[in-house]
């Protein structure tokens, strides 16, 4: 989920049950959840919707990936060739649908350090190198910027982890 409301994650637990989701988890406080569901995609967020509506107070924006859908991305490990580069920051912008605009790669955002490399399906990877003062940019804006759709990004750190929480049941 990506917002700026301030959820409990028990409330956020409370609501994907409500939407026939099962064995609800959360992984930290930023919006990682892990359920169960029958159900494909689209009929997910439909349940969805209209609880998380109500917990946040606007409208939810969703950005699902099923378990296998992450293993595979942290398997595939998009990051190796920067990997011998120090002081870089890698992120994965995931997009809750296809963008509406398709930048050409890389894409480089010079006042914030980034390179946006390339993408996979809705997942978009970036490299985050700091300024003189040792400063990072933060890639969100600009992928939603440049690829005309909502985004929510997190560290590739923490999608290592949050696979492995949803393999731990």
């Amino acid at each position: 989920m990506a917002g700026h409301a301030v959820v409990k994650m028990d409330a956020l637990r409370n609501a994907f049950a409500a939407a026939d989701c099962r064995n609800v988890r959360t992984y930290i406080q930023s919006g990682n959840v892990v359920f169960d569901s029958s159900a494909a995609e689209p009929a997910v967020v439909r349940k969805l919707h209209e609880p998380l509506r109500a917990l946040l107070g606007e409208e939810p924006c969703l950005f699902l990936r099923t378990v296998e859908e992450m293993a595979d991305l942290v398997n595939r490990d998009p990051f190796q060739d920067f990997r011998g580069e120090a002081k870089v920051k890698f992120y994965v912008a995931f997009l809750p649908q296809a963008p509406r605009a398709k930048p050409r790669f890389p894409l480089l955002v010079p006042k914030e350090g980034l390179e946006v490399f390339a993408m996979s399906g809705r997942d978009v990877f970036v490299v985050s190198r700091p300024d003189p003062k040792c400063s990072y940019g933060f890639p969100n804006r600009s992928i939603e910027k440049e690829f005309g759709v909502p985004a929510t990004t997190r560290n590739w750190n923490t999608v290592v982890k949050i696979v492995k929480f949803a393999q731990s049941k």
